[in-house]
């Protein structure tokens, strides 16, 4: 297979890519219990999955206790949690990769049994994910979403702390930088969202006060990291955890052109043909592109995710409308995916039913492809 624009290299950031396969953040639930701090498996996970000059996003980390929604999922607001990334990081970096931590608040997209105290979990506004979804409870049970609690204003000043210490916390584990998970209905996204928020203080209503919070986010990490260590995700179009914009454009218009000028290391778009992916297999039909639409918006590095084959992303590339991809599934299954990708080698099916928790299987036990080509 000749793909020439997608293994070509990149400037991302303060970072140098030798190619632009990109791993996209994945959540695996297995880290250790109760610490929530990632173990040596999954420093195994990420070496594997490490190559020269490639870059790792790290699976989405809460940022504090009560902005996570499921059991197993690695933290980053503990010393016990840097020390256990600090031991990921050292592995992706022996092999010459580089890594970039997500960081992570799950806000409504959780449940009480998950939260300190039993708590509700927090939302912009008191309004619960549709009943077409439903929760996980701490001990597995499926249940319907609750209404969450109505954040105050200035526990937002909270949040926005919160994210920062993990910024920071992330710079002592090493990583090479962060990226702000503003996609897939969490926290940020609800907060972007007006079907999510109706909040109506500096937080709420116009599309500058909805973005308020992504952006206070983002500054904080790069008041850490420096904006060319800084990526943010976002998700428009996307369905996922009961998020959706009734008329995304001006929304996300708005908000891309307000990262534009931050000089951030990347922008990263999930597309929508395959918003909920993690959760069954979709692939929505008749859906605009999220990078065809905001390209011409965006005048940083864009990453796109989302269903691309190796030649769907060497198109994408070539034709400019990205310049990189991010793959999620195939990269769990395919360890060595970016040899396989250049040299044509077949790819190895995912097992679905081995994604969420559990040890070594469907984790660290795909075979590399053993063939005679070249790393």
């Amino acid at each position: 297979m000749y793909l020439p624009h997608l293994f070509s290299p990149l400037k991302i950031g303060a970072c140098q890519l030798a190619h632009r396969v990109v791993m996209a953040p994945l959540t695996r639930m297995r880290a250790a219990r109760p610490s929530l701090a990632p173990r040596p498996l999954n420093a195994d996970y990420y070496a594997q999955r490490a190559t020269s000059g490639g870059l790792i996003i790290a699976e989405a980390s809460p940022v504090m206790a009560t902005g996570f929604g499921n059991p197993g999922v690695p933290g980053i607001w503990s010393e016990q949690q840097v020390e256990g990334w600090r031991k990921v990081v050292d592995a992706v970096h022996a092999k010459g990769g580089i890594i970039f931590l997500q960081l992570w608040h799950v806000g409504r997209v959780s449940h009480s049994s998950f939260q300190p105290g039993g708590a509700l979990p927090v939302a912009p506004s008191a309004i619960a994910i549709s009943s077409e979804f439903k929760a996980m409870t701490a001990d597995g049970k499926v249940v319907p979403y609750e209404t969450p609690r109505a954040l105050e204003t200035d526990e937002i000043f909270g949040i926005v702390a919160a994210f920062k210490q993990a910024a920071t916390n992330a710079l002592a584990a090493g990583f090479d930088g962060v990226e702000i998970h503003g996609a897939n209905g969490y926290l940020i996204e609800q907060f972007l969202q007006s079907h999510s928020n109706q909040r109506t203080d500096r937080y709420g209503g116009s599309i500058e006060n909805r973005a308020r919070l992504l952006l206070e986010v983002t500054q904080a990490a790069i008041a850490i990291f420096g904006a060319n260590r800084v990526g943010v995700r976002l998700s428009p179009y996307g369905i996922a955890n009961g998020s959706g914009e009734a008329d995304p454009m001006p929304l996300y218009t708005q908000v891309v052109s307000a990262l534009d000028p931050l000089a951030l290391a990347y922008l990263h778009l999930i597309e929508p043909r395959s918003s909920g992916a993690g959760r069954a297999e979709v692939n929505w039909q008749n859906v605009p592109s999220a990078m065809l639409l905001f390209r011409p918006v965006w005048t940083g590095v864009l990453i796109a995710a989302g269903g691309f084959s190796g030649e769907a992303a060497e198109a994408a590339v070539a034709q400019g409308h990205a310049d990189a991809v991010a793959f999620g599934r195939i990269f769990i299954s395919n360890p060595d995916l970016p040899r396989r990708l250049r040299h044509g080698f077949p790819l190895t099916p995912y097992n679905r039913a081995t994604f969420y928790g559990g040890e070594d299987a469907g984790y660290t036990d795909y075979p590399v492809y053993d063939g005679l080509a070249p790393a």
